[in-house]
């Protein structure tokens, strides 16, 4: 019921322009690469407390954002190896940089890596590399986090093995970090970045506090050094504000973060997003229970309404586990493309077999039928609605001199909105009948519907201008009020 349901939404919601550039290989691909049988796709790990199940996940930066065929080379090197899935890749030109994340067993997954890195060495040239993040090296990070049957302290040693690899192999540095820092200063990754690139080449020679852990002194000439660390599950998440003001990102940014007296387990910079025109905080939640989401968000959106501007959206990087989608259930994040790949356990589900929890059959089916009766009736009230708007958008710019042609336009997107509304609240009350497992695609359809409603009510707002009947006025901007006030409220409970 629920996948039905997620896939028409998802088929039917337009990518917005702002749609990043994520390139995940296919199933059949990742099969032939992993050397997974796809007839047995399930049954090897189908049981997720099996002993077979240690894993752990690795998530590789590299410094390459723009030229895909050689982030395409790198997840290639990785990909070969037998027991590591490539679950996600993402990059993104302005930072210019690639982040991808792997799982499987910790030797497989260490092999990848280093293969990877290898590989990265070979391609990027960081003399001539340049962009808006932060980096010491062509593979700038390599965290190791453990998921399952497997400790942080086994995360650690493996850490260091991958890093005398890196030396032995490809003559790269090595900085170790988080729990696999060997001095406290290096706990935190900023310290080891300190002056990036460029510094670190100079730094490293003259001040024996910035040598590395492994290796000489002198970086690699062209791949500089790489930071291997052993850590908790991070959640890489972007905020875009509604200004190209990269000052205000940095101020926002300075006022979030742990280090700054602001959010515990919160890393976060100001960045200027040259491609989409915007400014964006990007952060690094190391403990989402601790500081979930939605905290930061509305963090973020208080700051940025001090600064005479607004949030225009959000998204996360890479993947984030289910329990923190849930805790932050209920909260509008205004993210960006997501959907239930985007969940880790999700991806492990589909590339590696390895499955969660079956559901808690309970026995709300009985009232799942009607509600769901009411859904397909909202849906298909919302289709009609939107096509109407679009219809007399269309035509609207030949009747625009008559008062009423705007103002059937601006009704019929006020009309959609109402629909779309309708549609999140049958939403919500399919949800507390759910099972937990389903958590996260309920708040992304519910997402989806909101999205749909908000860009109708900023339809029929762009046409008040406009409209000079001030009873029509007064009526589409009553019409709006009153949707944006449903839309304010979105704290409901989900029922699980």
């Amino acid at each position: 019921m629920g996948g039905s349901i997620i896939f028409a939404l998802r088929v039917e919601r337009k990518i917005p322009y702002h749609c990043r550039g994520i390139d995940c290989r296919t199933l059949e691909e990742l099969d032939r690469a992993s050397g997974l049988d796809r007839s047995a796709r399930g049954r090897s790990c189908a049981n997720p407390l099996s002993p077979m199940n240690r894993l752990i996940e690795s998530v590789p930066n590299f410094s390459e954002g723009r030229d895909l065929t050689k982030v395409d080379a790198i997840v290639n090197a990785m990909s070969g190896v037998a027991g590591a899935w490539i679950l996600d890749r993402t990059s993104d030109a302005d930072h210019n940089r690639s982040v991808v994340t792997l799982a499987g067993t910790p030797e497989a997954i260490a092999e990848a890596v280093i293969c990877g890195a290898g590989k990265a060495a070979e391609l990027i040239d960081m003399t001539r590399q340049r962009g808006v993040h932060p980096r010491i090296g062509a593979t700038d990070v390599i965290p190791l986090v453990p998921l399952e049957g497997v400790s942080m302290e086994e995360c650690v040693a493996l850490s260091r093995r991958v890093g005398q690899e890196l030396w032995d192999r490809y003559r790269i540095p090595v900085y170790f970090y988080e729990a696999a820092a060997k001095r406290p200063e290096r706990v935190n990754l900023g310290n080891v970045r300190k002056g990036q690139f460029e510094g670190l080449l100079e730094d490293a020679l003259r001040n024996p506090d910035r040598s590395p852990d492994i290796g000489e002194p002198r970086l690699h000439s062209t791949a500089g050094a790489t930071a291997v660390g052993a850590r908790k599950v991070l959640i890489a998440y972007n905020i875009y504000l509604s200004t190209n003001n990269v000052s205000a990102a940095k101020e926002i940014a300075r006022k979030i973060r742990a280090s700054s007296g602001g959010l515990p387990n919160v890393k976060a910079i100001g960045v200027e997003m040259k491609t989409r025109g915007l400014a964006q905080v990007s952060i690094n939640l190391t403990d989402f229970e601790v500081t979930p989401l939605h905290h930061v968000f509305e963090k973020v959106k208080q700051e940025a309404g001090r600064r005479g501007c607004a949030i225009a959206g959000s998204e996360i990087i890479g993947l984030v586990p289910r329990k923190a989608m849930e805790l932050s259930s209920g909260h509008d994040l205004q993210l960006e493309n997501f959907s239930p790949d985007r969940i880790i356990e999700n991806r492990l589900a589909e590339v590696a077999g390895i499955l969660p929890p079956p559901p808690y059959e309970g026995e709300a089916g009985n009232a799942l039928q009607p509600l769901m009766d009411t859904l397909r009736e909202a849906v298909q009230e919302f289709s009609e609605r939107a096509l109407d708007a679009s219809y007399k958008a269309l035509n609207g710019s030949q009747i625009a001199p008559e008062r009423d042609g705007i103002e059937r336009v601006a009704e019929s997107h006020l009309e959609a909105a109402y629909a779309a509304v309708e549609i999140y609240e049958r939403l919500v009350q399919l949800e507390r009948l759910s099972t937990p497992s389903m958590l996260v695609d309920w708040l992304v359809v519910k997402q989806a519907a909101m999205s749909a409603a908000r860009g109708a009510l900023e339809s029929a707002e762009s046409l008040l201008p406009s409209l000079r009947d001030a009873s029509a006025f007064a009526r589409i901007k009553s019409g709006t009020a009153e949707i944006e006030a449903q839309l304010s409220d979105k704290s409901m409970p989900t029922g699980n």
